[in-house]
């Protein structure tokens, strides 16, 4: 007697769900495998890449060492500590007679262009016979002039953008958009300021002064921190430290900058050196994995799942 066709239908669905199981079970077997492998092949490159690029920084010779500083100063960026980093690198070598910062950035936080500059300062205290120099390709404003402040001397081209000495706090206000939805905003805070700056909640006075003096306080410092840079140079113009700026050939002038250069030109006439050795830290192959490996692992997970019917 033969079996009934539902039965054989329901040992085949079967059968064909253990197969794919089994298939699914070899393949991420496989795939964690080969990711443990490729960790490893990047970590021992990754250690061989810095032994490697610290012998042939001490095999240069008498050179200018010369970090970049681009792109907003953020965390993300990590600018702060590849900076600091790459300054330390360049005062390690015995061979570095100068360092250059090439410039190009618009700015960002006071607290990691504060913290870069105090490293320079101390670097420059410990080693005074190697200047740092500062040269400024588009853009050298705000939190970057504040890092530029600390160097010997900043050179400029004729249309590079500098200054910017200021500080700012921008938000969004949507207590009306919020009436307009009908929606009602429900928060619950001990103490009196810690909705300082809820965009949800209506503004009030005491709290605009509170973060306009925190404003005040920051701006105080970046404006200390330029003189004591500037010394002298600096010219008694009120209208430095209203947040404006200037093209190069005018900052000159102003003494927030002191001549036209290039790094090719400051390190053949100041440091009488054609040798510029790039010591800025930037990602390598094991940082690059490491930060994009999360999102690959998410995207695998999905993939595997039953995602219902699909197109393809």
């Amino acid at each position: 007697m033969s079996e009934p066709q539902w039965e054989r239908q329901v040992l085949e669905k079967l059968a064909t769900a253990a197969l794919t199981e089994q298939r699914r079970t070899r393949q991420w077997k496989l795939f964690f495998r080969l990711v443990w492998v490729l960790l490893a092949i990047l970590l021992l490159y990754g250690l061989l890449r810095n032994g490697d690029s610290e012998g042939a920084l001490a095999s240069t010779g008498d050179h200018v060492a010369l970090l970049t500083l681009s792109g907003a100063i953020s965390a993300e960026n990590h600018t702060a500590d590849r900076m600091i980093a790459g300054l330390q690198k360049a005062y390690k070598n015995s061979g570095t007679r100068a360092v250059v910062i090439r410039a190009n950035s618009p700015g960002g936080s006071p607290v990691l262009s504060g913290m870069v500059n105090d490293e320079i300062r101390r670097l420059k205290g410990e080693h005074p016979d190697i200047p740092v120099y500062v040269v400024v390709e588009e853009v050298c404003a705000s939190g970057c002039y504040y890092i530029a402040a600390a160097a010997d001397k900043i050179f400029v081209d004729k249309a590079s953008i500098v200054g910017s000495i200021g500080v700012l706090s921008d938000g969004f206000g949507f207590t009306g958009a919020l009436e307009k939805l009908g929606v009602e905003r429900r928060l619950m805070t001990a103490g009196s300021h810690k909705a300082l700056a809820d965009p949800f909640s209506p503004r009030k006075a005491e709290d605009e002064a509170i973060r306009q003096a925190l404003l005040n306080d920051i701006h105080r410092q970046f404006i200390q921190v330029v003189k004591t840079g500037r010394g002298a140079r600096l010219k008694d113009d009120p209208t430095i430290f209203t947040g404006l700026y200037w093209l190069g050939e005018k900052s000159i002038p102003l003494g927030l900058a002191d001549g036209y250069g290039t790094v090719d030109s400051v390190a053949r006439e100041l440091v009488k050196t054609d040798n510029i050795v790039d010591v800025t830290p930037s990602d390598d192959l094991v940082d690059r994995f490491t930060k994009r490996f999360g999102v690959m692992l998410s995207a695998a997970l999905l993939s595997q799942g039953d995602s219902g019917p699909q197109l393809k």
